[in-house]
């Protein structure tokens, strides 16, 4: 069964790195999310102690496919107390941690001195609108914790729809669950002392 990512070495440099950001979130998000289906088959597996060979003499119809069996609600409670949570919890550590360098000042952005001279290069341009009318359009460079910001935006929105999708499949085959993925984290914190 999968476990929950380890939350990487925090630093700015590591939100700065786009790419090893959306890779953390990404794998953590393969590992568990993605294959939710998978993980919750195991726990199911693990619950029977032994194999029926006689299970697979007929095939099931789609129709008693989709009556499947309900997984054990400690089984399931477990679950997502020990898997499920904590990696949605680091998840969220991490997009906190870089929603906040991105809302700080970034003395070491390397781009600031170039942004400030095409800044005043576009200060000290003539533009005559009537001859060009395009020319009075300006594009500035993004600094990096804007980029930063919008990449820690999007992701939450990813992480929201993801977060909506694997709790849906918990629901399903887990009886008992009537909370939304929202009110079950939260309660989880409030146990786990994380807020």
């Amino acid at each position: 069964m999968s476990q929950p990512s380890n939350i990487p070495g925090l630093t700015p440099q590591f939100c700065f790195n786009q790419t090893a950001l959306q890779d953390f979130l990404r794998l953590s998000r393969s590992t568990i999310d993605d294959s939710i289906t998978q993980n919750l088959n195991a726990l199911l597996t693990s619950t029977h102690p032994t194999f029926d060979p006689r299970s697979t003499s007929s095939r099931l119809s789609l129709s008693s496919n989709r009556t499947r069996t309900l997984i054990p609600a400690t089984t399931c409670a477990h679950f997502r107390t020990a898997i499920l949570f904590p990696s949605w919890q680091s998840r969220s550590d991490v997009l906190t941690y870089c929603a906040d360098v991105a809302a700080s000042a970034d003395p070491d952005d390397p781009d600031l001195v170039l942004r400030q001279a095409e800044s005043e290069r576009d200060r000290e341009r003539v533009v005559d609108e009537r001859l060009d009318p395009y020319s009075g359009r300006f594009f500035p460079s993004q600094a990096r914790t804007e980029a930063l910001m919008d990449t820690v935006r999007n992701e939450r929105a990813v992480e929201g729809i993801v977060r909506r999708r694997t709790w849906g499949v918990v629901t399903e085959r887990c009886g008992g669950v009537e909370e939304g993925w929202e009110q079950a984290l939260e309660r989880w914190r409030d146990g786990e002392g994380k807020r």
